[in-house]
């Protein structure tokens, strides 16, 4: 039985991760989508004070407080910012990572610092309050605003993730250029690193539930 904190991307809920979620639980494993604070149903919790640095204790917090000590840290888009820094900070309590079409930064990096200056642009659309990035027009009606300092935050790393294997899931069929194109091919030449490619848009937990179950699943 392994044990799965799955981690959503901007503006998105634990929600996101229903499908996988279900399929999981019903093979046996533990799994645990997790809502970081100041989105979706903990929106109301969104101030100029949430960035980077409370996001990785959201799941720092869940991992000791569940007393979780295997546990297959999931990251989609902006969540591989989360898992990359929950898994330097407790890594006695990380078993693997998975990055779902995310991004893989090192040390001194920011969401603002990894994207493209057309990602920059989104990110100045902020809504009335000046500190919250608006969800997309095409993205599930149940997101919510995104806390921009999160995004402009620089992550802090020690270099003490021991991860016993880290997977990279790349979604294959972005309309026009994805801006994790960088990071897949990297990767694959990455001898520590397992690579995957999905037929897939950008929500891969939507538009290919089956085949992220099958490597979520493997090995494990």
């Amino acid at each position: 039985m392994a044990t799965y904190v799955l981690i959503p991307g901007m503006c998105h809920g634990g929600w996101t991760y229903e499908p996988i979620t279900a399929q999981l639980r019903q093979q046996g494993h533990r799994a645990y989508p997790l809502t970081l604070t100041g989105l979706a149903e903990r929106s109301h919790l969104l101030n100029t004070a949430v960035n980077l640095e409370t996001h990785i204790q959201d799941v720092v917090g869940l991992l000791e407080a569940e007393e979780i000590e295997d546990a297959v840290l999931v990251g989609h888009s902006y969540g591989g910012m989360v898992i990359t820094g929950a898994a330097d900070r407790v890594p006695e309590r990380v078993d693997s990572l998975v990055y779902l079409d995310a991004v893989v930064p090192s040390a001194g990096d920011s969401m603002w610092s990894l994207v493209s200056d057309r990602e920059r642009q989104w990110y100045l659309d902020v809504a009335e309050t000046g500190y919250a990035v608006r969800p997309l027009p095409f993205f599930d009606p149940r997101a919510t605003g995104h806390p921009l300092a999160s995004l402009l935050q620089s992550i802090r790393l020690t270099g003490n993730i021991a991860a016993r294997r880290r997977d990279y899931v790349y979604a294959a069929s972005w309309d026009g250029q994805s801006p994790f194109t960088g990071f897949y091919e990297r990767l694959r030449a990455d001898a520590r690193w397992q690579t995957h490619a999905l037929d897939s848009k950008h929500n891969i937990m939507r538009d290919a539930p089956d085949g992220l179950l099958a490597i979520l699943l493997a090995d494990r």
